[in-house]
């Protein structure tokens, strides 16, 4: 009992267990294998002395004479026969790979930047190594399934992974797509295989860990099913309110996704077989063996025999260890059956990592790839946790990858600050490919972009300006880049409209410079239209407080927030007021400051790209001046740096 009271207080510790029940199982299954093979060759063994010592030895079998003829017929038939269940056997196997616990090379130490979600796996990893114990001294039952949810490259895998290795058993993985065929019923016979290869395996080690990638492939919600069923807790209270930042800011919106999927070869009949498999399959674990079947089968004709008070009792139910895992990145699709606790008991949320996590990630990772003695400082290494705002695990792994490439093509062995930050401009907002502009498109070009930097410096001081470019860099003629100096998870009235007004700059500064406007701002204009019907339509920031969010039935509930906003006339007119407003203020303060776009400008046309502080610099050099008596623009000989890309900072940086 004691044993057990220890063994239930290290499940709920941080650190994973080491053997609990999942080795005495495997123990004992081992022994009783030992015990069954012994007792069969201690059988064969009895038999081949009692010959021997009877005077009868047993010889090798003597083959009759058949006709060689009769021998190729019934060869021909037996092909025939063998082709005929092959097929059947191949288009129902399971698609999984085995993967023992010895094979994988990460554990949980090489999880880092999500110490929440980790902390719940290593809690799941103990109940499920301790499930006996929990079970019989607490009552509880075991979490059989768990869904990892999240955006691409946030270590879902990676994770799923690192348990199985920590837990010391089978790990059978498959990917959601390798379930689906052209053959009508096949998909559903190979997840029985699946799960019945699940339950082998925890019958022989004593548990199994499955993982199925990209769940959402065959999972998805069925036709007529309603999607507002439960998956998850209800609150105290019934509601919940709570504080959110608004969709997609400071980005675009989002891209609608289709409500459906339709997949080559396979109707939406069969995707519901599918789910409907899933759902018998993850309900019934537990499953006797043939064995077992037998022996209730045996036990039942018994029983016909028998008065009800000499019934005998039939074999139970074999409990099956198995933990089920299944990645996704987008839950809110998949069926809601399959969500409610018995078949996934808990959803993980893996969310980009912020600050304090990327750092852990980088360190992780910087001790693995080759870098220079800089990278080592603590000061490098917090401006770089600092500056890669929005980044995923993957996308940071990727950054040094790409930042060992640059040094390769330097002829170094060594990545360093300089390379790294070249990579980020390059993984951010491409290679330079340098077009040959008209004088005029230059310097047109030159005065749009100089007009986002100049109103971003003078409304908006908490975001960095990045880079600030004539050169093409994948579809953008040039653009300014810019982001936020800390992470931030909401944004208020000011810091909105000061978006929309960096968003105006460059077709404001087209209008004053050369009295005419180009189709450059037409980006502009979708950016800041979709900042505007947030605050119209999601935040309560304009003159309504309805959310157009909250719609539904009617001719708009299909569309994205910005096209239920622009569908509705008074919301389309608050829009345009906004926009109008933000616009006119955007022009008095441009017309005020002529001065910094025209230095701005000609040092674009000088240099014709500025990085970092190289903008700023050259701002603050040009209102010092004009602030002295209007001395000429500054040069940008008088700018820092020697083109060298220094201090990016933020998030994804907003194309202009």
């Amino acid at each position: 009992m004691a044993d057990s009271s220890n063994l239930l207080a290290q499940v709920a510790g941080s650190t994973p267990l080491r053997g609990a029940d999942v080795s005495r199982t495997r123990e004992r299954t081992r022994q009783k294998r030992l015990l069954r093979v012994a007792a069969v060759l201690g059988a064969v063994a009895v038999w081949l002395w009692w010959r021997l010592l009877a005077g009868d030895p047993v010889g090798w079998p003597r083959l009759p004479a058949v006709d060689p003829l009769y021998l190729m017929s019934g060869a021909f038939f037996l092909v025939l026969i063998f082709a005929v269940l092959a097929s059947t056997f191949v288009t129902g196997r399971s698609p999984h790979t085995v993967i023992r616990p010895e094979q994988l090379d990460v554990g949980l130490d090489d999880v880092v930047g999500i110490d929440v979600v980790k902390a719940e796996v290593v809690r799941t990893l103990n109940l499920f190594l301790a499930h006996r114990t929990f079970a019989t001294q607490m009552g509880g039952r075991p979490r059989r399934g768990v869904l990892f949810e999240g955006a691409p490259g946030t270590g879902k895998t990676h994770t799923a992974k690192a348990l199985a290795k920590e837990a010391g058993v089978p790990f059978l993985m498959a990917s959601a797509t390798s379930f689906q065929s052209s053959l009508q019923g096949a998909s559903q016979r190979q997840i029985r295989s699946f799960f019945k290869a699940l339950r082998k395996a925890s019958r022989q080690y004593g548990g199994a860990i499955g993982f199925i990638d990209e769940f959402d492939a065959i999972a998805l919600r069925r036709p007529g099913t309603s999607g507002a069923a439960m998956t998850t807790a209800p609150s105290l209270r019934g509601e919940v309110v709570g504080c959110g930042g608004l969709t997609g800011l400071p980005f675009s919106a989002p891209t609608a996704t289709p409500a459906a999927v339709t997949h080559a070869f396979q109707g939406p009949g069969d995707s519901q077989m599918t789910v409907n498999e899933l759902l018998v399959q993850m309900q019934s674990f537990d499953q006797p063996t043939a064995g077992q079947k037998l022996r209730g089968r045996l036990t039942d004709l018994a029983n016909l025999a028998l008065p009800s008070h000499r019934q005998l009792k039939g074999p139970g139910l074999p409990w099956a260890n198995i933990l089920l895992l299944a990645s996704t990145n987008t839950a809110d699709r998949l069926d809601p059956a399959l969500l409610r606790p018995g078949r996934f008991d808990q959803r993980l949320s893996f969310d980009l990592p912020g600050k304090s996590g990327r750092r852990q990630i980088i360190d992780h990772y910087l001790a693995r790839k080759a870098h220079a003695g800089e990278l080592d400082g603590q000061e490098r290494r917090d401006a770089l946790a600092a500056i890669t705002q929005g980044y995923s695990p993957a996308m940071l792994e990727g950054l040094l990858d790409e930042a060992l490439v640059r040094a390769l093509e330097a002829g170094r062995t060594a990545m360093t600050w300089a390379d790294l930050e070249h990579a980020r401009m390059i993984t951010e907002i491409g290679l330079a490919q340098p077009v040959g502009y008209t004088a005029h498109e230059e310097r047109l070009i030159a005065t749009h972009e100089a007009g986002h930097a100049t109103i971003a410096w003078l409304v908006a001081p908490q975001r960095r300006l990045e880079v600030l470019t004539i050169v093409k860099r994948r579809d953008a003629l040039g653009l300014l880049a810019h982001g936020d100096t800390e992470d931030v998870y909401t944004r208020s009235r000011a810091e909105l409209r000061a978006l929309i007004q960096v968003a105006m700059g460059g077709q404001v500064a087209e209008e004053i410079f050369f009295g005419d406007v180009s189709t450059g701002p037409g980006g502009d204009l979708v950016y800041a239209t979709n900042v505007a019907a947030q605050m119209v339509g999601a935040a309560g920031m304009v003159d309504t407080l309805v959310s157009y969010a909250a719609v539904q039935g009617s001719s708009l509930t299909d569309s994205g927030l910005v096209g239920r906003v622009l569908g509705d006339s008074e919301g389309r007119r608050m829009v345009e007021d906004l926009l109008q407003q933000q616009k006119r203020l955007v022009r008095e303060l441009m017309s005020s400051n002529r001065h910094l776009v025209e230095a701005l400008r000609d040092a674009l046309l000088e240099r014709h790209e500025l990085i970092g502080p190289q903008i700023t610099e050259v701002l603050s050099t040009a209102q010092a001046r004009h602030a002295a008596g209007g001395a000429p623009a500054v040069s940008l000989a008088d700018a820092p740096g020697d083109g060298v890309v220094i201090d990016l900072t933020g998030q994804q940086p907003r194309v202009r």
